[in-house]
């Protein structure tokens, strides 16, 4: 579009910069820009008509005006201008007025800002045509001076308290998804540290957990020269060696079905039988036991180190629950976590060591090697075994 010639910039194309005398309304538009009192774009191809609206509005404070001739550049002045209400003629050279009004209704930037079309034309239909394509309202032109500015400021006000609900919306919608991040991320680590069960009870405030249950399989596994180890390389590389190897027992717990419990320095302990009982939890964990001494193996060769790993398990009843207030922790009690660590610490490196109670459980299915009688700290003589693998019968 051309713009007006110099001598109708100095009239048509003005805009009133004149401050308010009172506090005017501000608010942010779509795209976060300021939006101070009442800003009023006219969009008409006669600059006659434009500089007769200026001085309509000339000695409003609160309403700042700007022209624009050329329906062409609408869309694009109405962006640089912000304007609060859009005053359009009906008629114009280059363009039908309703479909400019369509623009304006299809253009992000100024599909909600208020059209109010002016035209001399009264008919009804021409009314009904204009409304349905999204113009607001409609003014006789040229219109009287009080009618204009009280369309104008009702038109402009609605637009802004709209402009405040978005803003309002939009915040919500950030602080809701923030929130939802935030909810996200504590139920991932409250599941990393306690099982899903359990952790969907605390969500529901249940205040004490603490079960007891009648038959479960603790294991405890501990790595053989590991204090030796540690005393040679340093944290970083000792933290990366213990998290490859954990992540890879925690890889078989989660295939075994197996509930991981705790890592104590470079203790690990699990347990299959709750909080959900099962009846194969001695199969379980005797499963993982024995993926456990591949995997670490298979660590072992990658890093060319040369511990080993000792494995200890144990069947019978337990009791469950979680302690602490706000770091929460879900830990077992009884003489059957006592006697799987005694057969993790009475065991031998590279070597599943069972009780009687888990080689009875598993005896039809698995392989063992009979280890005799032994002095178990704190149990006296016990029959123990080593798992061997599971009869080819049963695999």
């Amino acid at each position: 579009m051309t713009n007006a010639t110099p001598s109708e910039n100095s009239k048509s194309n003005q805009v009133n910069t004149t401050q308010p005398s009172v506090a005017a309304s501000s608010v942010t538009d779509a795209v976060g820009r300021s939006v101070d009192g009442h800003r009023v774009l006219l969009v008409d191809d006669q600059p006659m008509i434009g500089e007769a609206v200026r001085r309509l509005l000339a000695d409003q404070a609160d309403i700042t005006f700007a022209f624009c001739k050329d329906a062409a550049k609408a869309l694009s002045t109405a962006e640089e201008f912000q304007p609060t209400v859009i005053l359009q003629d009906l008629v114009m050279p280059d363009i039908d007025g309703l479909d400019l009004v369509s623009q304006f209704r299809s253009h992000p930037g100024t599909e909600k800002i208020p059209v109010i079309m002016l035209s001399a034309n009264e008919e009804a239909a021409t009314k009904a045509q204009l409304l349905e394509a999204g113009a607001n309202d409609y003014l006789i032109k040229l219109p009287h001076q009080i009618e204009l500015i009280a369309r104008i400021r009702v038109h402009s006000e609605a637009y802004k308290r709209l402009l405040e609900r978005d803003a309002a919306f939009g915040a919500l919608e950030r602080s809701l998804a923030d929130l939802t991040r935030e909810r996200e991320k504590s139920e991932r680590l409250l599941r990393n540290i306690l099982p899903d069960t359990i952790a969907e009870r605390l969500k529901n405030n249940v205040s004490t957990i603490a079960e007891t249950y009648s038959s479960v399989s603790v294991l405890f596994a501990d790595l053989c020269g590991f204090t030796t180890f540690s005393e040679r390389v340093d944290a970083s590389q000792l933290v990366d060696l213990l998290d490859d190897i954990f992540s890879a027992f925690d890889h078989l717990a989660n295939a075994y079905g197996v509930e991981k419990i705790k890592t104590i320095g470079d203790a690990y302990m699990a347990v299959a039988g709750l909080p959900e009982p099962r009846d194969d939890h001695a199969e379980a964990v005797a499963g993982m036991a024995l993926g456990m001494l591949e995997a670490f193996r298979g660590v072992m060769r990658n890093r060319g180190l040369s511990m080993e790993v000792r494995i200890g398990i144990h069947s019978g009843p337990v009791v469950a629950g979680v302690i602490g207030k706000h770091k929460f922790s879900y830990d077992l009690w009884g003489d059957t976590v006592n006697t799987a660590s005694r057969m993790e610490s009475h065991g031998e490196p590279s070597r599943v060591h069972v009780s009687k109670g888990t080689y009875a459980l598993l005896q039809d299915r698995y392989r063992f090697t009979d280890r005799g009688e032994m002095n178990v700290k704190g149990k006296g003589m016990q029959q123990t075994y080593f798992l061997l693998g599971r009869h080819e019968e049963s695999v």
